[in-house]
């Protein structure tokens, strides 16, 4: 953990985009194009760890659905 990190106070928020790809991203800007927030806040390390727990497949959606008409069809 940097010093940067032990002294970041800011509140963030998690995010997640179309593909069901997540992030987190400072509570008190307007989130980029193509994300959407989640119904968790806090700090940067309580997101980071919420993230931790629910993002357990790192596929994109579009390559797990791809992936899922392929086996059915095999």
């Amino acid at each position: 953990m940097t010093q940067q990190d032990q002294t970041d106070d800011r509140t963030y928020r998690v995010v997640v985009n179309d593909e069901e790809q997540y992030s987190i991203w400072p509570a008190d800007r307007e989130l980029p194009a193509g994300w959407h927030a989640k119904d968790v806040e806090g700090s940067r390390e309580a997101c980071l760890e919420h993230i931790g727990e629910v993002w357990t497949d790192m596929r994109p959606l579009s390559l797990r659905r791809r992936m899922e008409q392929a086996a059915a069809g095999a």
